[in-house]
């Protein structure tokens, strides 16, 4: 398995990777093994191909994860069972990692999770050194995603920091498309998806985490727009395509179909 460079000084970028062991979709997903290997490895290791990170521990609540990554050679943390979100997860594991000054927030499910993504995010937050958290976004191409509550859109400024994060359409397009002659699939892109890949800076994830939440998080269920309604910076950067999250039993059979058609 690849592994970040190991040093004898602590890293102080880390990669933390918030493994809940209870699911409601997919029950127990971090352990589903059907192609020999379990999911939660898969995602272990994009983040240890990554060249940025100095080091990748999975935060977990349970010990039979904390047991797999151990048997497959992670490094695993335990946080309490009580961690309301994965940020919460991740900033309790920070907590523990008091020498980390970056950490990036990977989700546990995103075993097709490209290490180039991860490089990216990373690098986004230390070219912009008055944002506090880095994120990406991708072009949406196909008109059905506009209105799929599950597809999270972001805007952003000029300067690629973020301007909101919604599960409705944003921006709104006034004018037809026939009106217009556009059409806003056309380049340049119009609308992007938010991939959930984060990168906090040690300070800003630890204030992020003891905010209580807030309105426009309760409305939309996007805890993100915690930081933001807070006056928090979010940097934003485009990647050409999103990885496939795993949420339901059919996105792991079609996750375990790509990789047995290898």
């Amino acid at each position: 398995m690849p592994h970040p460079r190991q040093s004898s000084q602590p890293a102080q970028t880390v990669v933390v990777i918030p493994a809940r062991f209870a699911s409601t979709r997919l029950p127990q997903k971090m352990l589903l093994c059907d192609t020999g290997k379990p999911l939660l490895q898969y995602t272990y290791e994009a983040a240890c191909a990554a060249r940025r990170p100095g080091d990748v521990v999975v935060a977990t609540d349970h010990p039979e994860i904390a047991r797999v990554v151990e048997r497959f050679g992670g490094r695993v943390l335990m946080t309490n069972p009580d961690c309301a979100s994965g940020t919460d997860r991740v900033a309790a594991a920070a907590r523990q990692l008091p020498d980390a000054q970056i950490i990036v927030n990977l989700q546990g499910d995103e075993p097709e999770i490209s290490p180039a993504a991860i490089d990216a995010v990373i690098e986004l937050l230390e070219a912009n050194p008055s944002a506090g958290m880095a994120t990406l976004c991708t072009p949406i191409r196909e008109p059905a995603q506009l209105t799929n509550a599950a597809c999270v859109k972001v805007v952003c400024d000029d300067a690629k920091r973020a301007l909101y994060f919604s599960r409705s359409q944003i921006p709104f397009i006034r004018d037809a498309p026939a009106a217009s002659g556009l059409t806003p699939f056309n380049q340049p892109p119009v609308f992007f998806q938010h991939l959930g890949l984060y990168a906090y800076r040690r300070a800003e994830l630890l204030r992020f985490a003891a905010l209580p939440p807030s309105s426009l998080e309760q409305a939309e269920k996007l805890e993100q727009l915690r930081l933001l309604q807070s006056g928090g910076t979010i940097v934003v950067d485009t990647v050409a395509h999103a990885s496939s999250g795993i949420d339901t039993p059919a996105d792991y059979a079609a996750f375990v179909q790509r990789r047995r058609a290898g």
